[in-house]
């Protein structure tokens, strides 16, 4: 009787329904922390990864276990000129509010770090880091904590649907960090969908949801764009070697 789940289909379909939801709604954060961590020195950005998620982990299961809590935090405190202000009305602009000076001021680093002037980027704190990325996590899975309660009834299964995604992130966030450092321009782009994401969320403190499929809709197709530029760019290069490689064969060949 014990275990029952085995068997039960609506338990796998939660588990994988909330997996899958936890995953998606973590690209913006994992994007987040993999900007973060550039602003670490080169040997402590993985370890910096890491533990900011592991803790991030520990945070979301938390709220995940104060499930009473989770549900109060939808409760009006205040009403101001008719609208009617929740704790996740606020916890949700302030995070907005932060990711919106954030992402700017990630992206006037960059274009100054770029252009080579004396404001480059400075090595950040790892504990400062660290704590970032675990509040932007709190503000980022706040709303998918919240619908996991409302899609599962067994803690269990919520619990590891987080820690699976979790899980994915740190196994991805190398990668992605790799990836960003590598195409500036790409960085610049996520820095951008963190824009988005800031604005969305104070957007939906103030009672006005925006769907993240438009999001993700808008930044899949400027990605799309850049990989046809960056694969431009390839060939370009490839051409440009190419001739180059060509061209003393022809001023021998010009000489004889």
């Amino acid at each position: 009787m014990l275990l029952h789940w085995i068997t039960d289909a609506q338990i796998w379909a939660s588990l994988l329904t909330l997996t899958v939801l936890e995953i998606v709604l973590g690209i913006d954060n994992l994007v987040f922390v993999a900007i973060l961590s550039g602003r670490l020195p080169p040997a402590q950005q993985d370890h910096g990864r890491k533990v900011g998620l592991a803790l991030a982990l520990l945070t979301r299961l938390a709220l995940l276990a104060s499930l009473s809590w989770m549900v109060g935090l939808t409760k009006p405190i205040f009403v101001m000129d008719g609208y009617v202000v929740s704790w996740r009305d606020v916890i949700l602009i302030g995070g907005g509010i932060f990711l919106l000076y954030k992402s700017t001021r990630e992206i006037h680093s960059e274009i100054e770090a770029d252009e080579g002037e004396p404001c480059a980027i400075r090595p950040a704190g790892f504990i400062a880091t660290v704590v970032q990325i675990m509040v932007l996590d709190i503000v980022f899975s706040l709303d998918s904590v919240i619908t996991a309660i409302g899609i599962a009834t067994e803690f269990w299964v919520m619990a590891a649907a987080i820690v699976i995604a979790i899980g994915i992130m740190i196994w991805a966030s190398a990668s992605v960090s790799a990836f960003l450092n590598r195409h500036p321009t790409v960085k610049i782009l996520g820095l951008s969908f963190l824009l988005l994401i800031g604005v969305t969320l104070i957007a939906d403190g103030f009672g006005v949801h925006v769907p993240r499929g438009y999001l993700y809709a808008a930044i899949g197709f400027s990605l799309g764009v850049e990989a046809l530029n960056q694969l431009a760019a390839r060939r370009r290069r490839a051409a440009r070697a190419k001739r180059l490689g060509q061209a003393p064969d022809t001023g021998s060949a010009a000489q004889s």
